[in-house]
């Protein structure tokens, strides 16, 4: 295999052979690369679980041929089932929802490059893109999978909690309250149960797995390892806890809840998803799901603050898991109080630093409107506690 520099070299490294010569096979079948042998590699940033890489050959066309290569992460089995996995990947090609599958390898894959952009960050806040967000969503909901259609999340929780206390230090472990995990997990099932629209929910709606075509604004959902029948609320809800990161900065772990959206941006969501039907939603219906988005916001943090447990511990990619594990927690103990009408702010010590719940006035846009928002403030003694146990916020 030839490559350009020492650092793509070093990249091209990382690929197994057996995956190489897949890459090579695929190649020599296509008129328009003119060299199978000569492919450079170029390392995509945003992944946390696996690595991922595009690969692209010297082509006779304007636009070079390309493919993505996807190395899975050690250790990660205990998150999904790799071949759920793989089964959901290829009903969602033939669906016209993703990439199609190139080939597989004995730790990884290869898929079609979609010629998409990538969302940012900030993309998720463009109120076009977040309407369009909504409807593919909607319709990623209404897909019919195979299998049982019933709710994943509490006993994959469960068997996450089990795995984080058999990995997790004595002093880690004390640092997140996790003793007190299980006992929430349960409140949370006890206090969700009822009155729940299940679906076929991506899971991880982070910024990273939506690409768009620029042409025809077509968004496509990628990256199906945490898929499954849950809640539709857990995911919208989780999909809004996603814009408090941004994983391509120089601290890709640390979160800004300040970026959380708004009133008015969840309502946009909440609209732009139950309209898509072809339904027009009253603001009643609106206000209702999301009444029951905000509060699936504590399952979701939950779920990734153990997914970061317990990646800290099998996971080799550069991300201070822990640190971001910290923070998820944090937000938990934070907003329970007010979502779920609880007394306590967080367990034992943080609980003489409530989280006190203050009322200001914002301007929305430039129309002059007003909109009254919750903003969360903690008393000094939470903030020491806080850093004392490592927690840690972006400046704002």
């Amino acid at each position: 295999m030839t490559t350009e520099g020492n650092n793509v070299e070093n990249r091209g490294n990382r690929i197994p052979e057996e995956a190489k010569e897949m890459l090579k096979s695929l190649a020599s079948q296509w008129e328009d690369v003119l060299d199978a042998n000569t492919l450079q590699v170029i390392p995509l940033k945003g992944a946390m679980t696996n690595e991922v890489f595009q690969i692209k050959w010297p082509s006779t066309e304007e636009v070079s041929r390309k493919v993505v290569v996807r190395i899975y992460g050690e250790g990660v089995s205990v998150f999904f089932n790799r071949e759920d996995e793989m089964q959901t990947f290829e009903f969602m090609s033939k669906q016209g929802q993703g990439p199609r599958l190139l080939g597989r390898f004995a730790n990884g894959r290869i898929e079609e490059f979609i010629h998409a952009r990538t969302l940012s960050a900030s993309d998720m806040r463009d109120p076009a893109i977040s309407a369009l967000i909504a409807a593919k969503l909607k319709e990623f909901h209404g897909l019919d999978m195979a299998g049982p259609k019933q709710i994943l999340l509490w006993d994959r929780l469960r068997n996450w909690i089990k795995s984080a206390k058999s990995l997790c230090s004595s002093e880690d472990a004390q640092a997140v309250h996790l003793d007190k995990i299980e006992g929430e997990i349960s409140l949370l099932e006890k206090n969700f149960s009822g009155d729940v629209c299940i679906g076929f929910c991506h899971n991880d709606l982070q910024y990273s797995n939506i690409m768009i075509d620029e042409g025809t604004k077509t968004i496509t959902l990628i990256d199906y390892e945490y898929a499954s029948y849950n809640p539709v609320t857990f995911d919208i809800a989780n999909h809004f806890c996603e814009m408090a990161a941004d994983y391509h900065t120089d601290t890709p772990h640390v979160l800004d809840f300040s970026k959380y959206p708004g009133l008015e941006e969840q309502k946009h969501f909440i609209r732009a998803y139950l309209n898509a039907s072809g339904d027009q939603s009253s603001e009643g219906d609106v206000e209702k799901l999301l009444a029951k988005v905000e509060k699936y916001t504590l399952a979701s943090h939950l779920f990734w603050g153990l997914w970061g447990i317990i990646s800290d511990r099998v996971n080799e990619i550069d991300f201070d898991y822990m640190g971001y594990a910290k923070q998820r927690f944090e937000q938990y103990w934070l907003r329970k109080p007010e979502l779920l009408g609880c007394s306590e702010a967080t367990p034992d010590d943080a609980a003489t630093g409530k989280d006190h719940l203050s009322t200001e006035k914002e301007v929305a846009g430039n129309e002059g409107t007003e909109e009254k928002q919750p903003v969360r403030t903690s008393s000094g003694v939470f903030r020491k506690i806080r850093n004392m146990l490592g927690f840690r916020r972006k400046s704002k």
